[in-house]
């Protein structure tokens, strides 16, 4: 499920001036730099930069903070699958659990991730 604009909009106001977002997907934090915490995030993948957005606690869609500031080339996946919890990726000393729908999301990001990812356009 697309996050709404409203949603983008707040994003937008915590990252570097010129970035143009591709992807965001929330994810729920289980470890951070090796210790169990659980804190809500918003990735935002942009054509520069992947930004690891912190939440307001109360807040899912609330992002007043910036958590991490990563380069593009950073994978995001393998997404893998926690037997209890659901889909996972580990990036950037975070270990994040997200929903099954923005599985695709990541994956896509991943895709994308270089130009030398996708095939040349034959046209």
């Amino acid at each position: 499920m697309p996050v709404s604009s409203k949603i983008r909009e707040r994003c937008r106001g915590l990252l570097a001036e010129g970035d143009v977002v591709q992807y965001v997907f929330p994810a729920t934090s289980l470890m951070v730099s090796m210790m169990a915490a659980h804190r809500n995030f918003v990735v935002v993948v942009t054509d520069r930069h992947v930004t690891v957005l912190a939440c307001s606690t109360f807040r899912r869609w609330r992002p007043v903070s910036v958590w991490a500031h990563l380069p593009r080339s950073t994978e995001l996946g393998p997404v893998g699958l926690h037997p209890s919890l659901g889909p996972t990726v580990s990036f950037g000393g975070l270990v994040l659990e997200i929903d099954e729908e923005y599985v695709a999301t990541v994956r896509a990001a991943d895709l994308e991730r270089s130009e030398d990812a996708l095939p040349k356009d034959p046209f």
